[in-house]
């Protein structure tokens, strides 16, 4: 399950293959669908799921945007195992409903974990260049755990 930010961050620089060997189908509401494949092509791996019950995501209503709104709500509905998810209120609301979330620098160490990528760090310069915001400890951070850190 992911929300739009992770697959237009993952997709902008390039990761398509490696969203598809890390999580194989990524199941994506209409919200989400709208947000990210209105202008590119929808890639084999990502699946449209609409929800059964749209009304649940409106409970949700608030600081999130439509996209996330869903996006929890279909995880909860369909009982996913992770939710791909950037935004920090949507992990909130996400967690504290019990839903495991990861983000796309969580995507990138899983990566390079799994052996699917040599190293973390270009990719995480890759995503700042796009535009992907990222606090100056959190990068460090990324890299330390990638075993990159800059000493």
């Amino acid at each position: 399950m992911s929300n739009a930010s992770p697959l237009i961050a993952g997709l902008d620089i390039g990761l398509g293959a490696i969203f598809e060997a890390l999580f194989g189908e990524v199941f994506i509401p209409p919200a989400v669908r709208q947000e990210v494949f209105t202008n590119r092509p929808q890639p084999s791996w990502v699946t449209d799921h609409p929800l059964t019950n749209p009304s649940a995501s409106r409970l949700l209503q608030g600081r999130l945007g439509a996209g996330e709104r869903e996006a929890i709500a279909l995880t909860l509905e369909v009982q996913a195992d992770l939710l791909l998810m950037d935004e920090l209120a949507g992990r909130r609301t996400a967690t504290s409903l019990g839903v495991r979330v990861m983000g796309t620098l969580g995507v990138l160490l899983r990566a390079k974990t799994q052996q699917l990528i040599p190293a973390v760090s270009p990719l995480l310069d890759q995503l700042v260049a796009t535009g992907f915001y990222v606090d100056d400890e959190l990068a460090e951070q990324v890299r330390r755990t990638a075993g990159e850190a800059v000493e």
